[in-house]
């Protein structure tokens, strides 16, 4: 079996829950200052992320729910005048400390950069935002922990396309064989997958009734000391504890255990989130 040599992890609902209330709250402050009468509720936040990508998701907004300025000559003026208010105003609210790193995230990059793996990004989210995230969440020097940073204005297309882990997989150098994402949605997973990535799940605030078929596993999140992470696919852990009688013996995800997650590969398995 190849060598863990790298992780890659994605940025939004991954690394924090940021979509209802980083994203949304920011996306909600931007149309107010543009003299815009829009508010995204929570579940109609929820369904726009089916569409990826925030000047994406304002545009898919503006096609189904405001028709009458979709031919506007200045729309993409009006997009581009909303996205970078919400970049601003989502920076206010990571330094608000409203969002956290989810359970589990600081350790296991500490784990891995002292075991001498590389860490690697690939998010749908904007160089600036993920930049920002980074800097508020964990700190100023953190950037520097990533040998790549792959975001959505790196590539053309965004996920569920496999563009932006492709970037990834070609700026480290590295097979696919070599590496395993972290993701938390369904495009995430489709990219991931299609870049030929085994995929560890962290399901989120939205993403708990997602498909995950074709996941290593599916977790409720990484776990730390004190706070133990639950899988939930049972026919993950009846495939792990048949081999050889080995088992999850932590009640947190390490580096170890990862590396052990992607011997499965071997046998693909598919799983569902349960309701």
């Amino acid at each position: 079996m190849t060598e863990l040599k790298a992780l890659i992890f994605d940025v939004d609902g991954t690394l924090a829950d940021t979509e209802k209330d980083g994203h949304r709250v920011a996306f909600n402050q931007a149309f107010q200052s543009a003299g815009l009468d829009w508010n995204w509720s929570i579940q109609q936040y929820g369904e726009l992320l089916e569409t990826t990508g925030g000047k994406e998701r304002i545009l898919h907004y503006v096609q189904t729910c405001h028709p009458q300025l979709y031919s506007h000559a200045s729309l993409t003026n009006l997009i581009e005048k909303i996205h970078q208010l919400k970049s601003h105003y989502y920076g206010e609210v990571l330094k608000s400390g409203v969002v956290s790193l989810r359970p589990g995230i600081r350790r296991l990059f500490i784990e891995a950069k002292s075991a001498g793996i590389q860490l690697a990004i690939a998010t749908t989210s904007s160089h600036a935002n993920t930049l920002s995230l980074l800097e508020n969440l964990i700190g100023i020097e953190s950037p520097s922990w990533f040998t790549v940073i792959g975001s959505g204005d790196r590539v053309t297309l965004k996920k569920p396309a496999p563009d932006v882990y492709r970037y990834v997989l070609e700026k480290l150098g590295l097979p696919a064989t070599a590496c395993l994402a972290i993701e938390d949605s369904h495009h995430g997973l489709k990219s991931s997958l299609a870049a030929g990535l085994p995929t560890v799940i962290t399901v989120s605030t939205y993403t708990q009734l997602q498909d995950f078929n074709g996941a290593l596993v599916v977790l409720d999140h990484l776990g730390d000391p004190g706070n133990p992470c639950r899988i939930l696919s049972q026919s993950f852990k009846d495939s792990l504890h048949g081999r050889g009688g080995t088992s999850l013996v932590f009640p947190w995800i390490n580096v170890a255990q990862l590396q052990h997650l992607r011997e499965l590969t071997n046998e693909p398995l598919e799983f569902l989130v349960p309701p």
